[in-house]
C-alpha cells in the first residue's frame, strides 16, 4: 500500500505536464541525477546519471554504464491528460450575477464526468521582469491553486426530463466551469498573479488547465482496486520514475521517457513525435566521444517499453471486449497489439516482454481492439518515426479511460513496477 499512496501523493501534486516534469526532476536530482541544458554543451561521464527537459513538460533522464554501451533501454510514458485549458482573456459575465470561465477541451474526454466536481487550476504563466537598467526578460513560473475554485453544474432532473435517456454535451454552452459571483472581488488574472507571485499587468502569457482535486482512494472489501484522477497516463509515469531512481545500469543505457501532448497527437516540439528523444541519444553518443557510426548501431540493439495504460473488461459492458483479448483488473501488465499498428508489439517485442515478465515474476496479459472498434494510438508507433528501435506497447489495465476519475487495480501497480527495474537491471 506504501506504493499507492506515494503515486496518490505524486499524482495531486501533479496536477498537470508541468508540476509532473518539476516533481520528477526532484526525485531524480534527489538520486543523484545532474540537470543538463540544451542550450548548453553537455560534459558527460561513464557512470553517470542526467537528465534533461524541453518546454518544461517533457523530460528524458538517462543513467550510463561504467564500462562501454551496448545500446539503450529505454520506458516512454506520457504526463498529460484530458482536461480542459482555459482561453485567453477567459471571464464571462452572465446576468450580472455570475462569472463562468471560458475554457475548450484538451483531448479526447468524457464530458460528463467533469459535472459536479471541484476543480481547480494549474499550469504555467510567462511574465516580464525588467532590470534597473530597463531591460525586460521573461520569466516562467509554474502555478498551481491547491483549492476548489470551481464547479460546471448539471441542469436539473426537473427542468430536463430527459437527462437519463442520454445528453449530448455542447463543450462551449455546456461545461463552462462556475468561478465567482458578479463584482465578488478580484479577477481570475488576479488570483493566478497571487499564486504565482507575480504582478497582474506583469502577466504577457500562460497555459493554464483545469484539473480535479478529489483526491486517489482504494476501495473493494479487499482494498483491490483503487481510483484516482490522471491515472492515464501518471500511474505510469511514476512507476517507470520510481524504477529509474533505482537504475544501475550494466551495459546499456537506461532512459526514461516522459512526453506531453499525447492525448492531442504529440505533433509538438515536446511530443513523442519530436526530435526530443534522437536530439538526446546523439548528444550522448557526441559527449562521449564514440566513434562515427555508434548511434546506430547502438539503436539497432535497442528496446524501448512504451508504457501506456489499456482498457480491462468492463463489469457491466463485457460485450465491448476482444472475444478472446480480454484483461482484467489485478490480473497483470497489458502488452497490446493493433493489426494497423497504432500499438507497435510484434512477435519480438511481444516475446522480449513476457521474458522480462517470467524474470520479474509477473503475470502478463494481452489486449486488442475488437476488430469492429477503432481504438486509439499511444507514444510508441509515434516516437519510433525518429528513432527507430524495437518498441512493445504496454500498460496497466484500467477502467473508465479519459474520465475525470479513472479506476485500476492494486496489484497491477506493483507487477508495473518490477517488471520496469527489472527491465533496467537487464
Amino acid at each position: 500500500m506504501e506504493n499507492v499512496r506515494e503515486m496518490f501523493h505524486f499524482i495531486e501534486e501533479s496536477p498537470c505536464c508541468y508540476q509532473a516534469v518539476e516533481n520528477a526532476e526532484r526525485k531524480l536530482e534527489a538520486a543523484g541525477y545532474a540537470p543538463l541544458m540544451e542550450n548548453k554543451e553537455w560534459e558527460l561521464l561513464p557512470g553517470g546519471k542526467y537528465y534533461v527537459d524541453r518546454n518544461g513538460s517533457s523530460l528524458i533522464a538517462f543513467a550510463l554504464p561504467e564500462k562501454k554501451m551496448q545500446g539503450f533501454h529505454m520506458i516512454a510514458s506520457h504526463n498529460d491528460s484530458p482536461c480542459f485549458k482555459i482561453k485567453e482573456n477567459p471571464e464571462i459575465t452572465v446576468e450580472d450575477k455570475y462569472i463562468k470561465l471560458n475554457v475548450e477541451k484538451y483531448g479526447g474526454m468524457i464530458l460528463s464526468t467533469w459535472l459536479d466536481r471541484p476543480l481547480s487550476a494549474a499550469g504555467r504563466i510567462v511574465a516580464a521582469e525588467r532590470a534597473a537598467d530597463g531591460r525586460m526578460t521573461f520569466v516562467v513560473k509554474n502555478v498551481a491553486v491547491q483549492r476548489d475554485l470551481f464547479v460546471i453544474p448539471n441542469v436539473a432532473i426537473h427542468m430536463d426530463r430527459d437527462m437519463n435517456k442520454g445528453v449530448e454535451y455542447n463543450a462551449q454552452t455546456d461545461m463552462l466551469p462556475l468561478y465567482a459571483g458578479a463584482g465578488s472581488g478580484g479577477s481570475f488574472r488576479e488570483l493566478i498573479a497571487e499564486a504565482a507571485g507575480v504582478r497582474p499587468e506583469d502577466i504577457l502569457g500562460s497555459d493554464l488547465f483545469l484539473f480535479n482535486r478529489e483526491k486517489g482512494r482504494v476501495f473493494g472489501p479487499k482494498e483491490e482496486f483503487l481510483c484516482a484522477p490522471r491515472l492515464d497516463d501518471l500511474a505510469c509515469v511514476y512507476l517507470s520514475l520510481q524504477a529509474m531512481c533505482h537504475s544501475v545500469p550494466r551495459e546499456y543505457a537506461d532512459v526514461l521517457l516522459v512526453f506531453d501532448n499525447e492525448e492531442v497527437g504529440s505533433g509538438t516540439r515536446q511530443g513523442a513525435a519530436s526530435t526530443f528523444l534522437s536530439d538526446t541519444l546523439q548528444r550522448i553518443c557526441a559527449a562521449l566521444e564514440l566513434p562515427k557510426g555508434s548511434y546506430h548501431e547502438l539503436l539497432a540493439d535497442s528496446f524501448m517499453i512504451s508504457a501506456d495504460n489499456a482498457h480491462a473488461v468492463h463489469p457491466n459492458h463485457p460485450e465491448k471486449a476482444d472475444p478472446t483479448s480480454r484483461p482484467y483488473l489485478n490480473g497483470g501488465i497489458v502488452i497490446k497489439y493493433h493489426g494497423g499498428q497504432k500499438y507497435t508489439t510484434d512477435g519480438i517485442s511481444a516475446a522480449m516482454m513476457k521474458e522480462i515478465c517470467r524474470r520479474a515474476d509477473v503475470p502478463w496479459q494481452a489486449y486488442a481492439n475488437r476488430s469492429d472498434i477503432a481504438g486509439g494510438s499511444t507514444l510508441g508507433n509515434l516516437s519510433v518515426t525518429q528513432v527507430p528501435v524495437r518498441t512493445v506497447d504496454i500498460g496497466l489495465p484500467q477502467l473508465a479511460m479519459h474520465s475525470a476519475y479513472e479506476t485500476a487495480g492494486v496489484r497491477d501497480l506493483e507487477y508495473m513496477r518490477m517488471a520496469m527495474e527489472c527491465f533496467y537491471k537487464g
